[in-house]
């Protein structure tokens, strides 16, 4: 997500609490040309972080992030400032749907995160913040575009710091549906009007990201802290968000996906050796724009993915202390040690804690932050 020096005096005028993006790209393909992204060259996807840390071998950590593993699945942990345990994947896919069954991390300003997000800043999130134990935040953001704050919509969940859900996106190129245990919660037309018409609706390439970030820490603007839901102090501390599981289902399978010019539409894009046909010459076969299953989705087998090695570049911050970290990944969450142990729905389970600073004195990359102490952050993965 990023900041744009006009966004104050649209902060200013806003009356009510507002969500902005801070997508981060190190190569924004609308505006020159850019490496190809790895791409998922099978039909479907799926991880059960249950079965411990050889689930996640097509997935890649932060720097400084430690994932452990227990019954509940993969943990995210904080106990302290500067922690902002993610990972995301290390392919890409281009419409279809993701289903992440998780339970979101408890603790006042600990916000946890479901992000979809391209190299030109399209962006579709699922937000979480630990003192909201009745609602989930669903947002979406086109091309970095933050003309407008009225793309959140705040949608009813029972304790999802206590319980799991399966959250669900279900994308393609007419409509996206934001999707609870099964049911459609909020569906968004690609021609809507929050979406300027289809011109900022989120339509390229995209990677999955997970994680938790501490909204409410010191270093984080008033209006963060304000919409995270105060300042965090960590008792009760140490605060866990689980994954159990991700399914992903991948309309159009390819070992890359390359833009064929600037628009950024999906149109434009090129699928690469798709099919699973191992190809690396572009193919000539048109990029799928059909629905998935809008309610259910069966059983999904695991697949081999071509992509198996880190694609450096396109990350996400998800605030000023955590930039470094949000934006350095290393190969294969794997890296990271395995700790099976117990833990318990409140986080409080013994639970090895994350060591390292997330960028301690790294530079900001949030220009004009200062002057938005007046907004309400919904700050990605």
């Amino acid at each position: 997500m990023r900041f744009s020096r006009s966004t104050a005096a649209a902060f200013a005028a806003a009356a009510l609490p507002v969500a902005f993006a801070q997508t981060f790209t190190d190569c924004n393909p609308t505006e020159k040309s850019c490496p190809s992204d790895a791409g998922l060259n099978a039909a479907s996807f799926s991880a059960d972080f249950t079965k411990g840390s050889s689930a996640n071998t097509s997935f890649s950590a932060a720097a400084y992030s430690t994932i452990n593993y227990g019954p509940l699945g993969m943990e995210f942990t904080i106990s302290q400032e500067k922690q902002a345990p993610t990972i995301q994947t290390d392919f890409y896919f281009l419409f279809g749907r993701v289903d992440v069954k998780m339970r979101a991390s408890p603790g006042q300003g600990i916000i946890s995160s479901i992000v979809l997000q391209s190299d030109d800043l399209d962006e579709i999130d699922w937000e979480f913040v630990g003192g909201d134990t009745a609602q989930v935040q669903s947002n979406f953001f086109g091309k970095g575009n933050t003309t407008l704050y009225n793309r959140v919509q705040y949608i009813k969940v029972g304790t999802p710091q206590d319980t799991f859900h399966t959250y669900s996106l279900d994308w393609n190129a007419d409509r996206l549906q934001y999707i609870i245990d099964g049911t459609v919660v909020r569906t968004l037309s690609a021609n809507d009007p929050l979406t300027n018409y289809g011109s900022n609706y989120p339509q390229t390439p995209m990677r999955l990201k997970l994680g938790s970030w501490c909204g409410g820490c010191s270093g984080s603007p008033e209006g963060t802290v304000e919409w995270a839901g105060g300042k965090t102090t960590f008792e009760g501390a140490p605060f866990n968000m689980y994954v159990a599981s991700v399914n992903i289902q991948n309309n159009n399978p390819a070992s890359s996906y390359t833009y064929g010019d600037l628009s950024g539409t999906w149109k434009s894009i090129k699928i690469d050796g798709s099919s699973g046909s191992g190809s690396s010459s572009q193919s000539s076969s048109s990029v799928s724009s059909a629905a998935t299953s809008s309610i259910t989705v069966a059983p999904i087998v695991n697949t081999d993915v071509v992509a198996s090695t880190t694609i450096l570049g396109s990350s996400y911050s998800m605030n000023s202390a955590s930039i470094s970290a949000q934006n350095t990944f290393t190969t294969h969450a794997t890296v990271n040690s395995t700790v099976p142990h117990t833990s318990t729905k409140s986080g409080s389970g013994s639970v090895a804690s994350p060591t390292g600073n997330a960028a301690a004195g790294a530079p900001v990359a949030l220009t004009g932050a200062s002057l938005l102490g007046m907004a309400v952050g919904l700050f990605m993965l």
